[in-house]
């Protein structure tokens, strides 16, 4: 049975880091509803003023995240000592667990810098565990096509027996990049049990009678195995699903723990300059 769309839910525009324009698709008060997600953000723009001065040095602990480039060229940096150029089409996924500070510079001076950066808590189990870091090239994210012509790229998770380039245990993440022809239709299967959404970034398409526009976060039901999309015009998704922890989250800007007191500790340790030991 496919999923109906629950709620479509318009972005709202913000600024981060050193007065970068985006888009908060997924904010604090939604993290409930979507678990394990906690934040999804769009950034899209050709002007430099919106995002050249980046995201210079800030600190994590407690999730992690997944950033994926659509145009444009950013370095990451952090204090575990790892470097990675993010480019068109590539991929970095971070895990901050028990700490980690890095910064994300834009290299480039003009142009259009565009993507994601998506949000995905870790258990408590793992919140202390050792932090890292991967980056994938446009090259290296397996990718497929269907018979309809639709392009699948598989971030995370699997999808058309393709397994893509993160898998990561316990919330189980299906990170989708889909690139619809014009009347052309695609298909996921999802497990019931995990929570799901889509973001349309460029062109028309629908979900049942829900047509989809770009800036919106669309929350799917838990009602049914799969989802089906249809494209009126050429179109480009993100489809996202997980599934829940269903433990507590406390959140203070950064940092992503279980409690207030856990909360409390870490901004005392990065205040007392322990949070990365």
């Amino acid at each position: 049975m496919n999923r109906a769309v629950e709620y479509i839910i318009p972005g709202q525009p913000t600024s981060d880091g050193a007065g970068v324009k985006l888009t908060r698709l997924l904010g604090q008060h939604l993290q409930q509803r979507l678990d394990p997600f906690l934040m999804l953000d769009a950034f899209g723009s050709d002007d430099p003023d919106d995002y050249i001065a980046g995201f210079p040095n800030h600190p994590h602990r407690g999730f992690e995240t997944m950033t994926y480039m659509l145009k444009g060229r950013m370095l990451h940096q952090d204090s575990v000592g790892n470097e990675g150029l993010l480019e068109d089409g590539g991929m970095q996924w971070m895990s901050a667990a028990r700490g980690v500070i890095h910064s994300e510079i834009p290299q480039q001076e003009n142009g259009v810098m565009a993507g994601f950066q998506l949000w995905i808590n870790l258990p408590a189990a793992t919140k202390m565990s050792d932090p890292w870091y991967k980056d994938f090239q446009r090259a290296d994210i397996p990718q497929y096509q269907t018979p309809e012509g639709v392009e699948v790229t598989v971030l995370a998770g699997t999808s058309g027996g393709v397994t893509g380039a993160i898998e990561r245990p316990t919330t189980e993440p299906l990170v989708l990049a889909a690139h619809l022809p014009a009347t052309s239709h695609f298909s996921q299967t999802l497990p019931p049990s995990h929570n799901a959404f889509v973001v349309l970034y460029e062109g028309s398409a629908r979900i049942g009678k829900h047509a989809l526009a770009p800036h919106q976060l669309v929350i799917l039901s838990n009602q049914g195995d799969q989802i089906t999309i249809e494209a009126d015009t050429d179109a480009k998704l993100l489809i996202v699903a997980g599934k829940p922890l269903n433990e507590p989250i406390s959140q203070y800007g950064p940092f992503v723990m279980n409690s207030t007191e856990q909360i409390q500790t870490a901004l005392q340790d990065f205040r007392n300059g322990t949070l990365t030991v």
